[in-house]
């Protein structure tokens, strides 16, 4: 009964060590959402920039797993390009290597459990704040305290387990000098990391199985369980990658080649690389705490590993290209950003959601492109080909709208800012709008198709080149549209977008007028006439559409009407 009392104390103190690490991960990681968006987005213009933006990140968040996840759902995204993503991986590995510092320097040699109790009571008046900064910290708090109170945990855990006895004696059956030990040591860091999907806490484990002093598990099997997990790492990144676009998985990929090569290249050279770790250790550092070795040889084999590759970014590039070839052209109905499962936190699904927004934007305006190409068609086979396309892509901008849809009400269950739910809201209303966009263009195809059908009459040409005007008033619309929704955050006004509205408003009235007046003059007959204002009177439906995409945008929150609008800020 003790023993499966001690069992679950370990697992549970293990949870709590993660859970904690989780929850000061994504604290911080609320707190500067915005900023740290804009950080790996600014300083990642040369593979320099890219590795001292990976550390920095990476030893705020104090997760290697976060830093990549965050880099792969960019470049899915498209707001990282693959060269970028690899300087950032490169980083993250180094700046992972502050915990096991941290660890070393304080986890087992202090209790810190003791300053861990009274660190939850500054943070619980933070963590019920109303204010959203606030209460980021007060989680980063909690996160911290649960982190070194399951790490204190942990180790008195494994004490009443004689965990180290346990070792001592699965140890004793394997060769101690053999480098085939130093292979299966790598082995075994890498599938554990791979089930923990933490490489800090396997990195903690390992720590404290090495300041135990086992018998057989010295320095040099603790450094190659260290390496090993510098493999398992690399699967949360994978994982987040299998549903992503093609130049998401090569990220992933390029960090699984990154790490896998760094293990070889150190496995070749272990032993002197051990030999000069401890020597630099007992004699520069001067000693004292032998869990610093493991701490600097974790430092030295990823500092190390991006020096050798650093200069062969675009190497690492051309290689991952070459394994994962980029798919002929993805079926249209499939989304480019968001075919996949949430990311690491609901902030930068945001991101995500916000480019297929603008994708869905451009698939209606490719759409209402085919409009005028049907107007002028005269081959009735060619007419029925491109009208079934336009009736396709109306059934596509249901479908987008209904998976978008489903996964911004997925993002907003997590843990979001203020300003980020009123994002949400914001982008639900676009995509209900896009998509009446994509009824509208449909619409005015069957317009067509109702006219070639059911009338004699072909249209004038005094009509057609009304027609087409219309359209090229409704075009400019749907293209300044498309400016303000790659514009989401700025301030500027939406003064060009009233004006063609306006203009199509004018339009449309001066159209309709002079079509009563031409069917009384007996210019064409009415049902004519009829199918012309239906044409008309539906470009300027769809104009008002794009013109309350445009004001969702800007967080308005009335339907467009034919009336004088704000058109400041």
């Amino acid at each position: 009964m003790e023993l499966i009392i001690n069992i679950f104390s370990l697992v549970g103190s293990l949870a709590l060590f993660l859970f904690g690490m989780k929850t000061m991960s994504e604290g911080l990681e609320k707190f500067a959402g915005d900023r740290l968006r804009s950080i790996l987005a600014a300083m990642t213009k040369n593979r320099v920039m890219g590795v001292m933006t990976g550390i920095l990140i990476t030893a705020l968040i104090q997760s290697s797993s976060a830093t990549t996840v965050m880099v792969v759902s960019f470049v899915n995204a498209g707001l990282m390009t693959l060269a970028q993503s690899i300087g950032v991986i490169m980083g993250a590995n180094i700046g992972t290597t502050v915990t096991a510092w941290i660890i070393s320097a304080v986890g087992f040699k202090v209790n810190i459990a003791a300053f861990a109790i009274p660190m939850l009571a500054i943070g619980m008046p933070l963590l019920f704040s109303n204010k959203g900064n606030r209460k980021s910290i007060g989680e980063f708090v909690f996160g911290f305290s649960f982190l070194f109170m399951g790490l204190s945990y942990l180790q008195e855990a494994a004490t009443a387990m004689n965990i180290g006895d346990m070792v001592a004696g699965m140890l004793a059956h394997v060769p101690q000098d053999s480098f085939f030990t130093i292979l299966l040591f790598v082995i075994v860091g890498a599938i554990v990391t791979m089930i923990v999907q933490a490489s800090a806490a396997t990195m903690a484990i390992t720590l404290m199985l090495f300041g135990m002093n086992i018998p057989g598990f010295g320095f040099e099997q603790a450094a190659a369980l260290a390496m090993g997990q510098n493999i398992g790492t690399t699967i949360t990144a994978f994982m987040a990658s299998l549903t992503a676009n093609t130049q998401a998985r090569r990220a992933a990929l390029a960090h699984m080649f990154f790490n896998v090569f760094g293990v070889v290249f150190f496995l070749i050279i272990f032993y002197p690389a051990c030999n000069a770790v401890s020597w630099f250790v007992d004699n520069v550092m001067g000693g004292g705490n032998d869990l610093f070795k493991l701490s600097a040889f974790h430092t030295a084999f990823n500092i190390i590993n991006t020096l050798l590759l650093i200069g062969f970014v675009r190497q690492i590039e051309m290689l991952v290209c070459k394994v994962l070839p980029m798919k002929a052209q993805e079926e249209d109905y499939r989304l480019k950003f968001i075919s996949g499962g949430l990311l690491s936190t609901a902030e930068l699904s945001i991101i995500e959601a916000q480019k297929e927004i603008h994708s869905f934007g451009e698939r209606c305006l490719r759409m209402f492109g085919f409009v005028p190409e049907l107007l002028q068609l005269q081959d009735e086979v060619e007419f029925n080909k491109l009208f079934s396309r336009i009736e396709k892509y109306e059934n596509i901008t249901d479908a987008m709208e209904m998976e978008i849809a489903s996964y911004l009400n997925k993002v907003s269950k997590g843990r979001l800012s203020d300003a980020s739910k009123s994002q949400i809201q914001k982008m639900l209303r676009q995509i209900t709008e896009l998509e009446s966009i994509g009824d509208s263009v449909y619409n005015l195809g069957r317009t067509l198709n109702r006219h070639r059908m059911h009338c004699q009459e072909a249209f004038t040409t005094e009509q057609t080149q009304h027609m087409l005007t219309m359209m090229q008033l409704v075009e400019g619309a749907l293209a300044e549209m498309m400016n303000q929704i790659d514009q989401p955050t700025t301030k500027s006004g939406i003064k060009t977008s009233v004006n063609i509205e306006n203009e199509i408003n004018n339009y449309r009235t001066q159209l309709k007028n002079q079509n009563l007046h031409d069917v009384n003059s007996g210019r064409y007959d009415y049902q004519l006439g009829v199918f012309y204002v239906d044409f008309i009177s539906e470009c300027e439906k769809l104009g008002d559409y794009v013109m309350n995409v445009v004001q969702a945008g800007k967080k308005r929150t009335n339907d467009y009407e034919d009336e004088p609008y704000d058109t400041q800020g």
